[in-house]
């Protein structure tokens, strides 16, 4: 029998790609918030999101990161668009990239979801690039 307490093969997958893609600060940072309320919200996102669909190998992270970041703007979920964005720096998607994402979500999702996806690209991108100037 399984303990419980113990994390299986595909949350410890998880984690490390969770960690590759949204880096060591993000993951400890989010990690430090988990309470016995989302504990298992947390290990189903690692397990599932990150394990299996995120750590599967037909798809390049940085095609992964290309079609996340146009569903999430789809959706209008700003902050994990934010959060994604991001997480380019990790996963090799440009800016062209994303650009060439968000036009395809105007076409097929609308252009009011894309033009809020493409504020928070440069947003973003102007926080990324003080960053790295500093």
């Amino acid at each position: 029998m399984n303990d419980p307490t113990t994390p299986s093969e595909r949350y410890l997958q998880g984690m490390a790609t969770r960690r590759a893609v949204l880096g060591n600060g993000h993951v400890d940072r989010a990690q430090q918030g988990v309470t016995e309320f989302d504990r298992p919200f947390q290990e189903l996102i690692t397990e599932a999101a990150w394990g299996h669909v995120w750590s599967r190998p037909t798809l390049s992270r940085r095609e992964r990161s290309i079609v996340t970041i146009a569903l999430l703007a789809a959706l209008g979920q700003d902050e994990e668009v934010a959060m994604h964005v991001r997480a380019t720096s990790n996963t090799g998607a440009t800016r062209d990239d994303i650009r060439e994402a968000l036009l395809h979500v105007a076409i097929y999702a609308g252009v009011p979801a894309a033009n809020h996806a493409i504020k928070i690209a440069k947003q973003v991108f102007e926080q990324m690039d003080a960053e790295r100037a500093a």
